[in-house]
């Protein structure tokens, strides 16, 4: 039996920054999945089959990446994710697994400098994650990366957008049905100086109408291709082959 609440203390080793995706992770399952995991497997799963020591997921999310890892290779998976609402759907998930699988997924609950990994990997991936990072934090991801990653192993990052956006672009998330309630909403994105200004607006209808409504801004920071690719080099990248679809950029590490 589960102690009563009042029973509990929690302590953490270390204050926790906010959880930027405390109104985001109850939708985000619901209203973008099918979506990303045909995007996920239509990007990297010809990378993961060829996976022969690790795959390496940065910024996992609720684990659209991990899963599809899982199922496509037999070798380990490193799932970064330091967001703990994004990280406790993924534990949640990987917890129905069955405990052979479950064996193979390290979950790492920081950022990947924090993380120490060292040669764990010969897939990187980094899906809908680089364009949510400033440019600082951007460039200090690439050699994380580098160490992560075994001499000639492959990273794949998926592109953040290469301009700003003109006036205010609209993106309906297509509404779904969950019992007698409908979720839906939609992504406003703009340019606000240097950055894109992306709003998430939620909302959850029942037969009475609209039972609750959330908004939730992120910050983007756009980068061109080419901006990507040197700043990779300086880690030791090399850029391979362009790939079918161009929000995809794939290099291979060069150096020892």
């Amino acid at each position: 039996m589960l102690p009563f609440l009042p029973d509990v203390t929690v302590e953490s080793p270390r204050p926790e920054p906010r959880d930027a995706y405390e109104v985001s992770a109850e939708f985000y399952d619901i209203l973008q999945a099918d979506r990303d995991r045909a995007r996920v497997h239509r990007f990297y799963a010809r990378d993961v089959r060829a996976a022969r020591l690790g795959v390496l997921d940065v910024g996992a999310g609720t684990g659209r990446v991990t899963f599809m890892s899982l199922a496509g290779s037999r070798v380990a998976v490193h799932a970064v994710e330091p967001a703990r609402s994004m990280r406790s759907l993924l534990m949640t998930r990987l917890a129905a697994l069955p405990a052979d699988l479950r064996g193979r997924v390290t979950v790492h609950p920081q950022g990947l400098g924090e993380a120490g990994l060292r040669h764990v990997a010969d897939v990187a991936i980094c899906h809908n994650t680089v364009g949510c990072l400033a440019p600082d934090a951007r460039r200090a991801l690439w050699p994380a990366v580098a160490d992560a990653l075994v001499p000639g192993g492959v990273l794949l990052v998926h592109l953040p957008p290469d301009r700003l956006p003109h006036g205010e672009a609209t993106h309906v998330l297509p509404a779904q049905k969950v019992g007698q309630h409908l979720y839906g909403g939609r992504m406003v994105m703009s340019a606000d100086t240097d950055r894109i200004r992306t709003r998430f607006e939620y909302w959850v209808r029942g037969a009475r109408g609209v039972l609750r409504e959330y908004t939730e801004t992120f910050w983007m920071w756009p980068a061109a291709r080419a901006e990507v690719i040197a700043e990779l080099a300086g880690s030791g990248f090399v850029a391979l082959p362009e790939r079918a679809d161009p929000a995809v950029l794939a290099v291979r590490l060069g150096r020892p």
